[in-house]
């Protein structure tokens, strides 16, 4: 008899644990969707704003973002595609005429990093306390992404970037990290401390909207 109404439970436990999977499943899928389609709104908008010779980037808060709510995974996903932008506008062309592999994989990869390496920080720290886990969060996605420009720099551009600081009088290491990064790095960096509250409170009731239907 008890045999029975444990499968009998178990019968009833499996369309409901199915249904709840599916409606997971949906509901990533279309919140991934929004979230890719505003990284790419505000990157296109972004090569516009330059400070420099290159333009700041303001698709590092709903990489944050969408890493919070979707996982690491989902933060090196709009990482890809922020890169990906990068590349289509034009923004990367000084690059590209030193050499197009070079600039396609530190592009990338400098994207998906800073999004993967924010969403694994956010959740370390989420339990303890949301808002330092966003704080952390918004401060490694522009270390990473400037980070791994740097290496991709120093291994791919070098020799280019050399002749650039000697042109400008200037030595390599100041022109790379002065006249390359610079105000650009602040500016990333600033716009995600300045949005932590308000990413705190998107994510916040993004969580209720998701785990409450």
């Amino acid at each position: 008899m008890e045999n029975t109404q444990v499968k009998a439970a178990e019968t009833v436990k499996a369309p409901t644990a199915n249904r709840e999977t599916r409606r997971n499943y949906i509901t990533t899928i279309v919140g991934m969707g929004l979230m890719t389609a505003i990284v790419v709104v505000l990157q296109v908008f972004a090569a516009s704003i330059k400070l420099g010779e290159f333009s700041i980037t303001l698709t590092l808060a709903p990489i944050v973002i969408g890493a919070a709510l979707f996982g690491p995974w989902a933060g090196a996903w709009l990482g890809l595609v922020f890169g990906a932008v990068v590349l289509l506008s034009g923004d990367a062309a000084p690059f590209m005429e030193i050499t197009v592999p070079g600039t396609i994989i530190t592009v990338l990869l400098k994207g998906a990093l800073s999004g993967l390496a924010a969403g694994f920080i956010y959740h370390l720290i989420e339990k303890k306390n949301k808002y330092v886990a966003v704080v952390t969060a918004g401060i490694a996605a522009p270390v990473v992404n400037t980070g791994v420009f740097v290496i991709g720099v120093f291994v791919f551009f070098l020799g280019t970037i050399s002749e650039w600081a000697a042109g400008a009088g200037s030595d390599t290491i100041s022109f790379i990290f002065v006249g390359l990064i610079g105000l650009n790095f602040f500016v990333e960096l600033g716009i995600n401390l300045v949005l932590s509250s308000v990413i705190v409170t998107i994510i916040s009731y993004a969580n209720r909207m998701l785990h409450n239907k």
